[in-house]
């Protein structure tokens, strides 16, 4: 028995104090970035990942495609859809949280898109590009992609939709 309190007493108090040293490591300060690493093979069969690329957040395509997103949040979580902004000049991000920018350079370079170029490209959650366009595009239309692929209708049957 006392063997036994030896060995769980540990590691409970481990699984209690995790969080609470992890989330010490978590607080950046003001003047810190928090940077992290992104990149597609980590969202492989678990998100479908819409990426804009674009020159910089004043480029007009990249407005006029951030606007045509606004008020679908929920839409994009409905369909497991992460949005990743590709940024040369500025922060690049992905669900809002910005990303390095060698991560922003490998997505460009895995995706062949140039440092001055707009697009916009949807991949599955099987890896492939299912989309690939050169200007801003409908939320909607992306959303009917998404809905008719056979991996999204047994999404809604199980999901009861």
């Amino acid at each position: 028995m006392n063997k036994l309190a030896l060995i769980t007493l540990p590691l409970l108090a481990f699984f209690i104090l995790l969080p609470a040293s992890t989330s010490m490591y978590a607080q950046a300060s003001p003047n810190d970035a928090a940077l992290s690493s992104f990149n597609l093979s980590s969202q492989k069969w678990k998100n479908r990942v819409l990426l804009v690329f674009a020159p910089s957040s004043n480029n007009p395509a990249y407005q006029q495609q951030m606007q045509k997103f606004q008020g679908h949040k929920s839409a994009f979580v409905e369909r497991d859809l992460i949005l990743v902004e590709v940024l040369t000049d500025g922060n690049s991000s992905a669900s809002s949280q910005q990303i390095d920018p060698s991560s922003a350079a490998r997505l460009r370079d895995r995706l062949q898109v140039g440092a001055q170029d707009f697009r916009v490209i949807l991949v599955g959650k099987d890896g492939g590009v299912k989309r690939r366009q050169t200007t801003p595009v409908q939320a909607k239309a992306i959303f009917e992609q998404i809905d008719a692929m056979p991996m999204r209708q047994q999404e809604m049957q199980k999901r009861g939709r």
